[in-house]
Parts: structure tokens; sequence; C-alpha cells
């Protein structure tokens, strides 16, 4: 039960395509995508592009392909193709958002951040709400990681407007929160992950609940509603340890540690670092053994 917190590039084919119309090589490279096998999937559009290089659905499927395996610039060379290629405003959404993913994978910001505003105008065109939420989610998360924290604000508050169910709005709410939890602004990101956290108990998955639920509890924690915290926290801690989330189990962990400092119970806390160092060392998690270490560094230089 963990998320990747890299960038998710494969987006479900069945949100472009009629599956029934595409040809069989691109469906079974969608399948192979779907079981996260790049290879595969290459090989499998690999024989379609022999004969027709110019397939659209080839192209993005063979992009997306290049994404997954982490060779971007041949990524970048199929999505361009099938922008060239296709004949309407939603298909070329589809090849610049994905042309967007790519840039930014290369740290080429700018140009990522034009691939989005080629994406929104794209989805505009073709009425299509979902790819132009798309689109300036897209660019928020450019500027985020480029802190550029209020163009990101901006960017994340028309993607919210512009959800249109429940999940949606989770994301763009915790996003927003996230952002104004870097700056420094806690009484706004408690906010936004109040409501993230009401939307995701109800609709989102055991990860994204989880996840939720332990940004929940930071927040509560930054802006000393002490109790609050350690009641979100000890609930997930409890969940991620009954479904065998070893990873929120630990993050949990470490967070209600930091909230058992703040309130000074010292030994409460060593044990629960203690605890997720095990638990990182049992499940061999060298990621989240140093995120401990970072996120706890210090702790105790005052006590």
């Amino acid at each position: 039960m963990k998320l990747p917190i890299a960038l998710v590039f494969i987006i479900s084919p069945l949100f472009f395509n009629n599956v029934s119309a595409l040809p069989v090589e691109v469906v079974a490279c969608n399948q192979a995508l779907g079981k996260s096998n790049g290879i595969a999937a290459l090989n499998e559009v690999a024989k379609l592009l022999i004969t027709n290089k110019n397939d659209k659905d080839a192209l993005i499927c063979q992009g997306r392909a290049f994404l997954l395996t982490g060779d971007y610039k041949q990524a970048l060379e199929a999505f361009n193709g099938a922008t060239e290629n296709s004949q309407n405003a939603f298909d070329k959404s589809v090849s610049s958002l994905l042309a967007g993913h790519a840039h930014k994978a290369l740290q080429q910001f700018d140009l990522a951040i034009m691939d989005y505003q080629q994406t929104i105008l794209h989805a505009t065109t073709a009425n299509n709400q979902a790819f132009i939420r798309l689109g300036h989610s897209a660019t928020g998360d450019v500027h985020a990681q480029n802190s550029h924290l209020e163009q990101a604000l901006t960017e994340y508050r028309i993607a919210s407007k512009l959800a249109e169910n429940d999940n949606e709005r989770a994301e763009s709410y915790e996003k927003i929160a996230l952002t104004y939890h870097h700056l420094n602004q806690h009484d706004a990101a408690l906010e936004y992950q109040i409501k993230a956290f009401l939307m995701n108990e109800q609709v989102g998955n055991l990860d994204q609940y989880a996840h939720t639920s332990i940004e929940l509890g930071r927040y509560y924690s930054l802006t000393k509603n002490y109790v609050s915290a350690e009641n979100v926290l000890n609930k997930i801690i409890k969940f991620a340890k009954d479904q065998g989330g070893a990873y929120f189990e630990a993050q949990g962990s470490y967070i209600l540690a930091k909230v058992k400092v703040a309130t000074g119970d010292i030994p409460a806390a060593k044990l629960l670092i203690a605890h997720a160092k095990a638990l990182a060392k049992t499940t061999n998690d060298q990621a989240l053994d140093l995120e401990i270490d970072q996120e706890t560094n210090g702790l105790f230089k005052n006590s």
C-alpha cells in the first residue's frame, strides 16, 4: 500500500481513445503499459510503426512507453510526431500534455509550461474541461517544483474550479494545502487539507486516504492543534498497520513523534521513531529510512 511519489506518466488509455477503434498493436501496447512493462509496450507498438510511422495512437503509446523507461528525448520525438499527425484539437491536447511531462522530466521547465499552455488551448478548442484542468494542474506542478509558489497557487485554484468530481477536487485541494505549507501559511494549509481529507475519506483509494490523513496530522501539529493531530495520526497508524501499509505506518509514527516532542513526551517520541526506523529496515526501504532521518534530524537537541 504505497503510491509512487514520482510523477505519474501513465494515464489510462480509456481516457484518450475509443479502444474498439484502435489497432490491435496499440491495444496490446496499452495493456503492457497497464502492467508497467515499458519494454513490452515498445515491442508491441513497433510492429505497427514499421508499416505506419505516422499513426498518432501508436506514437502516443510509444511516447508513454519511453516515459516509463526513462527515455524522455525519444518520448518527446514520439509526442511531437503524434501532434503533427493529429487531426483534431483533443488529440493535440493529449500529446501536448504528455510532451510537457517529458520536458519536465528533462528539467526543461519553460518548455514544459509552453506545452501545458498548448494543452489548455487545444482542450479549450475541443471543449474538454478535463484536459483544461490537467493543463493548469501540471503548470502548477512546474511552478511548485521551482518554488514559484504564488504562481502555483493560481494554477491549482483554477484546476480546483474545473474539477468534475471529488477525486479531482481532493487532488487540487491537497496541492493547494502543500503549497500553503511551503509558504509557511499553516492555517490555510490545514483548511485545504481538511477539505482533501473529507473527500478522500469518501472516494479515495487506500493510499490516498492514508497520505491525506498523515498530511492532515502534520498540519494540525504545525498549527498547534496537538489533540487533533494525535487523534488523526493514531487512527491512520492503526489503519496502515491493519492494511499492511508499513510505509504509511512509519510515516505516521515519525510525525506523531514530532507531536510528542511538542507536548513534552520525549520517551514516547523516541519509541515512535525507533518503530518507524524498524519498519524501514524490515521492508528494506532505504528511501523511507533516509526520509525518517531527514524529518527527525535534531528533534531531541533541546531535550
